[in-house]
Parts: structure tokens; C-alpha cells; sequence
């Protein structure tokens, strides 16, 4: 029977990735299976944790790069408390960002990405695809409670995981899709949210890899084995039925 290794090689995809908090790392673990199988999408999309690693893949940053930028995360390099909607100001998020991310917009990234982030005045998903990409990314990470809201064009933005959890509002409908599910459960939503459940729709092969640790601001230790243990999923994914 037909793998997903053989599923992806056998024509273009779009990789898209789902928001989960912390979950970059299990991101990570998986764009770098891809991209040492040669399996790189024609495509990404993503919300939040999704838009971060989806965004540095596709604006050229290797994968290996990608995991040692996260390795080396510490609380002090995204941690600054101020006045406003949310816990920290983001200024450090969006420094560290811009130094890391190969491209400055949309139109230069070597991959075409789609970011989703939640548009606070219309409370809709947005989906954005030109233009500043720091922004965009910040914008599609901004946690509520522990992030600011972003302000792009005089509009203000946060967490695209907020109504798009799944990060496919930039998949186009029959869209071949691989889509990586995490797992985990924000505080916010409750047991049995269709958010958590893995979507179905035509087209879209789904991974979604149990029993990794939770990683937080307060567990970043746990990030590296999150990263490793997601890696060994994707490969064990790519030899299963497709």
C-alpha cells in the first residue's frame, strides 16, 4: 500500500501547520524530517506556533538552523512585561525574529506562505500573504493574555490559533494539504472544541503525533525532547499507510 512518503513525492503540497501554544518545537521536528527526505511543500501555511516555523522555512532558513534557533530560546530573549493587553510588549519577539528571518517580505520568500492571525476589530481570521513579514508572523503568534495585540495598517491583530486553530484558513479547498496537528489543549478551550479535533476535508493527510512534552515559558527545558520525539514521529508517519 501507498505510504505518505509515496503520497507527498507523488505531486506538489501545502504544508500547513497548527497553533498550540509552545508546540514551535514540534514544528521544528518535523520540517526538518521533510527536509531531509527532500520532501519540501510548494507551499506553507499556518497559525501561531505553525506561523512561526512555517514562516522561517519558507522565507529560506534551513531546518537545521530553525531547531538550533529554538534550542537556544531562553525566557529573557521574548520576556518583556509592560502596560497594555496582554502580559509582555512583544518588542523582544520581534527583535529575535527579524534577526532570524531570511526575507523581509512575503514576496521574497522562496516558498509562498499564508499566515493566519485574528483581526480584533471584526474578531475574524485574517489571512495574510504580502507585504512585512515580522509583523505578520508577530501578529499570528500574539498569544492572548500573554502578548499584545500587533498593529498592521492601522488594524489591530492577535493569535491566529484564536479562530483558526487548525491554521488552514490560507489552504485553498481541495487543496492537497499535509497538515501537522498538535496535540495539546490551551487553557482556553474546552474538552471536545471541534478546535482540537483533526479536521477532515478532501485532500489533506494529517499528522498529528501524541505524548510529547508540554512546552510553555516556564518549560522551555522541555523543548529539545519535544523537537526530537516529533522528529521520530514524522519519520514513523511518512512509512504508514498514507
Amino acid at each position: 500500500m501507498p505510504t505518505l512518503r509515496d503520497w507527498l513525492a507523488e505531486a506538489p503540497f501545502t504544508l500547513a501547520l497548527s497553533s498550540g501554544f509552545f508546540g514551535f518545537f514540534a514544528h521544528a521536528g518535523v520540517v526538518a524530517v521533510l527536509e531531509e527526505e527532500g520532501l519540501r511543500p510548494a507551499r506553507l501555511c499556518g497559525s501561531s506556533a505553525g506561523a512561526l516555523v512555517g514562516a522561517l522555512w519558507a522565507a529560506g532558513l534551513p531546518a537545521g538552523r530553525i531547531s538550533a534557533e529554538l534550542r537556544a530560546l531562553r525566557r529573557a530573549d521574548f520576556w518583556d512585561p509592560a502596560p497594555g493587553l496582554g502580559l509582555l510588549r512583544g518588542a523582544r519577539f520581534r527583535a529575535r525574529l527579524e534577526a532570524a528571518l531570511p526575507a523581509r517580505t512575503f514576496e521574497e520568500c522562496p516558498v509562498p506562505l499564508a499566515l493566519s492571525a485574528f483581526e480584533v476589530g471584526t474578531r475574524r481570521t485574517a489571512v495574510l500573504r504580502s507585504g512585512p513579514l515580522a509583523p505578520a508572523v508577530h501578529a499570528s503568534c500574539a498569544a492572548p493574555i500573554l502578548f499584545q495585540p500587533v498593529r498592521i495598517g492601522g488594524r489591530l491583530y492577535s493569535d491566529g490559533g484564536v479562530a483558526d486553530r487548525h491554521g488552514l484558513a490560507g489552504a485553498a479547498p481541495g487543496e492537497r494539504v499535509l497538515y501537522h496537528h498538535l496535540t495539546s489543549r490551551s487553557p482556553w478551550r474546552r474538552r471536545g472544541s471541534p478546535a482540537l479535533r483533526v479536521p477532515e476535508r478532501p485532500g489533506l493527510r494529517a499528522v498529528a503525533l501524541q505524548g510529547l512534552p508540554r512546552c510553555g515559558p516556564f518549560r522551555l527545558e522541555n523543548g529539545p525532547e519535544a523537537l526530537r520525539l516529533a522528529a521520530e514521529g514524522m519519520r514513523a508517519a511518512l512509512d504508514a499507510e498514507a
